[in-house]
């Protein structure tokens, strides 16, 4: 007897679920996707003990008619594709015909159906792959899969699921991602009677974020107009093009993650994720935020069905696209171009709310940022003892010159603070009977503030605080610039300029630096020593192990020479050749403009800081340094006049 054996149907249905439904998010993802394919307008989940006990999807889509409701569980039974020419243009969310026999061979199965074309329905009820009954019943329009008791007959693969809360929590980030992708239809999610998400149509994306995240993220967020291109297949053929579409929204360069949780990348409203799309973004951002840290993201990439494959993986979360590279630079250009044109500003952080009874119990994550909105619009509470405003800091103009506050305001002889004399957070009362003697408030001061930083063309330098920041007045408020990073950004763009010109300034050293390298050293500075000599340095080996740097970049001193070089070095190592000689090219000249800025604690008189704040306006990307931290910070004019109980 032969040793090979034909599976049967249960064995191969539940191989299958081995590699479709990995967990309870899994079985959520393929039946919400098909639900959205059925046309559906309001889909609702249900779910209990984090989708191990109940899962229960609720659609109004087409339905099924009865001998589709029970040809649909056999394998790669299917009414998305007909040939093999159609995986080619696949515009559907399913095409395989397999999640429903995967879903019902690992668990207990109920599907209750109806279709406009039928007056009853349809009910059909599985059990470990095995049907159990399928009879007629009254039933509305639509679709309601009920799955309970997830892995029951397979008990090895019910002991690799995480905790309630661990696979609830993946459920939860599914749904938001897809009620993101659909804002025109209404979303439900529902764990044990405990509502997490409830959603309405809207008819513009930011109203469905403002509905998921609330209004800070909202206001922390940059909008992308559609950018579109067109590429022609067909020189003589007009009409065979192919066509790509960008839109969405990305977080202001501030606004730093620690993980990729609030990167969310559709393509053609399938939820992926896909490294080149990443990589991309993270070009996008490439030295405005730090590379340990990651942008929050709402992108939608739309492209010709025939331009992507999304049948390379068995839970179609990943995507191969037939023109890699050209999607890679379009989806970088695209959100380095917005954030170029908006150039966001960040604001000052304002004071938190006073800890108040009852502050540790959960609540969501939408509550706390609607209560934190609501806290801005009011005064923030007066200072105690010992608190931050309880130092002025040292603040020096130039001229004329002002003496310098050190230490602390001695509080030791005042009153002791009443217990309710920190006022909750409730809008400030009209003052009465206090005579305005200042006069009206002057015209514009109550406009809106600005809100990017184009604002850097019209500041006026008044100062410096500890000889370290640029203390600036403006038309939409006070401003504090970090001169060192903002010397830092504009350096490196002129770097960068400079390079891309071959026209790097150099000085010839008097009497050139040795260097001794190690190994590695030797085997990167080989491989790098043309960008090295593109970014203004003249290096020549002397002797096994020694280099001698002639010639260096005019911006950095001799004395930063040899930190620069090995700091390059160093660069390149890390990088193990996994970045293009482009992205090099910018970590050389982030760290020769790091070495080579004004540093922090250097006093500048007021034509300087006035030419390094003309000099950051005319900069592409004023917003943080080629490492990621802002340069500039804005108290918007209104919080000031809020503040003095001005309006």
């Amino acid at each position: 007897m032969g040793r090979i054996r034909v599976l049967s149907d249960v064995v191969a249905n539940k191989i299958a679920a081995g590699e479709v439904v990995e967990r309870p998010a899994s079985v959520v993802k393929e039946l919400l996707e098909n639900s959205l394919d059925a046309g559906s307008t309001r889909i609702r989940i249900e779910t209990e003990a984090g989708g191990r006990r109940l899962i229960r999807i609720t659609d109004n889509g087409c339905g099924m008619l009865r001998d589709d409701a029970l040809l649909a569980f056999e394998r790669h039974a299917t009414s998305k594709l007909s040939d093999v020419k159609d995986l080619l243009s696949i515009a559907t969310l399913g095409f395989r015909g397999e999640a429903l026999p995967s879903i019902a061979s690992v668990s207990r199965l109920t599907l209750e159906t109806r279709s406009p074309d039928e007056t009853t329905g349809t009910l059909v009820e599985i059990a470990g792959g095995k049907i159990l009954r399928c009879e007629e019943a009254a039933l509305a329009m639509g679709t309601v899969i009920t799955v309970r008791d997830l892995f029951f007959n397979v008990p090895a693969r019910k002991k690799f699921l995480r905790s309630e809360q661990t696979e609830l929590a993946h459920i939860a980030q599914l749904a938001t991602h897809y009620s993101l992708a659909y804002p025109d239809k209404a979303f439900e999610l529902r764990h044990q009677n405990s509502e997490l998400l409830h959603v309405t149509p809207v008819s513009i994306m930011r109203d469905r974020v403002f509905q998921v995240f609330g209004s800070q993220i909202v206001s922390e967020l940059v909008e992308m107009p559609e950018v579109s291109r067109e590429i022609k297949i067909d020189e003589v053929d007009e009409k065979d093009t192919r066509f790509f579409r960008l839109r969405g929204f990305v977080s202001r360069p501030q606004i730093q993650k620690s993980n990729r949780n609030s990167i969310y990348l559709f393509v053609n409203g399938r939820l992926i994720r896909d490294r080149l799309l990443m990589h991309a973004l993270s070009a996008a951002y490439a030295n405005l935020i730090p590379p340990s840290s990651f942008p929050f993201a709402l992108l939608f990439l739309d492209c010709s069905p025939e331009e992507v494959d999304v049948n390379v993986h068995p839970s179609k979360t990943e995507v191969r696209f037939r023109r890699s590279s050209f999607v890679h630079d379009f989806v970088r250009d695209g959100i380095r171009e917005v954030l170029m044109a908006s150039r966001p500003v960040s604001s000052l952080p304002l004071a938190q709310p006073p800890a108040q009874a009852g502050a540790g119990l959960p609540y969501s994550e939408f509550s706390q940022r609607m209560e934190d909105h609501r806290y801005r619009e009011h005064v923030p509470a007066a200072p105690v003892e010992g608190g931050p405003a309880a130092a002025l800091p040292e603040f020096r103009l130039d001229p004329p010159a002002v003496p310098a506050v050190s230490g602390r305001l001695d509080f030791s002889n005042a009153p002791p603070l009443a217990e309710n004399a920190v006022p909750p957070p409730t809008p400030p009362p009209k003052l009465r009977n206090v005579p305005d003697t200042h006069g009206p408030l002057p015209p514009g001061l109550m406009s809106e503030p600005a809100t990017s930083l184009e604002a850097l063309r019209d500041l006026r330098p008044i100062g410096q605080l500890h000889d370290s920041f640029i203390i600036a007045a403006g038309n939409d408020g006070l401003w504090i610039v970090d001169q060192h990073v903002a010397h830092e950004r504009i350096l490196f763009e002129k770097v960068l300029t400079a390079m891309a010109a071959g026209e790097v300034e150099k000085q010839q050293l008097l009497i050139p630096i040795m260097l001794e390298l190690s190994a590695p050293q030797q085997v990167e500075f080989a491989r790098i020593s043309a960008e090295l000599e593109m970014a203004g340095f003249e290096i020549e080996p002397f002797g096994p192990r020694t280099l001698a740097v002639k010639a260096a970049p005019a911006d950095v001193s001799t004395a930063e020479v040899e930190k620069v070089v090995f700091e390059i070095l160093e660069i390149a190592e890390q990088e193990m050749r996994r970045e293009s000689f482009e992205d090099i090219r910018r970590n050389m000249a982030a760290s020769i403009a790091c070495r080579a800025a004004i540093k922090i604690n250097t006093p500048l008189d007021l034509p300087r800081m006035q030419w390094m704040l003309d000099r950051l306006a005319e900069t592409q990307f004023p917003m943080s340094c080629p490492h990621g931290r802002p340069i500039a910070l804005r108290y918007p004019t209104r919080e000031i006049l809020r503040g003095f109980h001005r309006i």
